[in-house]
């Protein structure tokens, strides 16, 4: 694991590196608006499959995505106007939603053609990520050419399955420190201010269920 620390003047440096390690398909712990999270392409099939070996989670639990806006969001989950309203009070912020999937993607994100659970997250980092990755190629911006390049983030807290997610940077690299499987990077932004995992919203039944407060 290769350790790289923010601290304000490097954070675009840090950030171009995250992006390109990202684009490789290498796993990013990095802090998010709750907890320190494990960062990887939602659409790369390796990377997810390295994202559960690192948590040693079985591919049974699936894995939320972090979506840059509510447009981006439409084109992975089905949203009505009546979600879209709710979706646009509570985002961004610390609330995960289940909704019906458009897409499918690589397993162990959502469950294919029954849900998908997606947010967007009120973190600096994140955010500024997925701006860079789903940015257009200079062709497209063109008009040149028309390609869908939608890259998601995984949204899943950096421990290992079992043990407690953590804000507390020391705690989260101690977890992976002498394990087979590890993270490519760490980004260490310190500890976060103290916070549990996000709220998980299931909006595909009547009335919307809440799994995990």
């Amino acid at each position: 694991m290769k350790i790289f620390k923010i601290r304000g003047k490097n954070f675009k440096e840090i950030v171009g590196t995250v992006v390109k390690s990202i684009q490789e398909g290498k796993i990013v712990v990095c802090p998010t608006d709750t907890v320190y999270g494990l960062i990887a392409d939602a659409t790369n099939k390796g990377a997810i499959e390295k994202v559960f070996k690192i948590k040693k989670r079985p591919k049974e639990k699936p894995i939320p995505i972090f979506v840059k806006d509510l447009k981006m969001a439409k084109n992975f989950a089905e949203i009505n106007k009546n979600q879209e309203q709710f979706l646009r009070k509570i985002w961004p912020g610390k609330v995960t939603v289940i909704l019906r999937p458009r897409r499918k993607f690589p397993k162990g994100i959502g469950k294919p053609k029954k849900e998908i659970g997606l947010r967007i997250p009120d973190c600096e980092i994140i955010n500024r990520l997925l701006s860079i990755i789903n940015r257009p190629p200079e062709r497209q911006r063109r008009g040149k050419k028309k390609i869908n390049l939608l890259r998601p983030l995984t949204g899943t807290s950096a421990n290992i399955s079992g043990k407690p997610p953590s804000t507390k940077i020391k705690e989260v690299i101690s977890q992976f420190k002498n394990q087979k499987h590890q993270p490519d990077l760490v980004i260490d932004a310190g500890n976060l201010k103290s916070s549990k995992s996000s709220t998980v919203l299931d909006l595909t039944v009547s009335p919307p269920k809440i799994l995990r407060p």
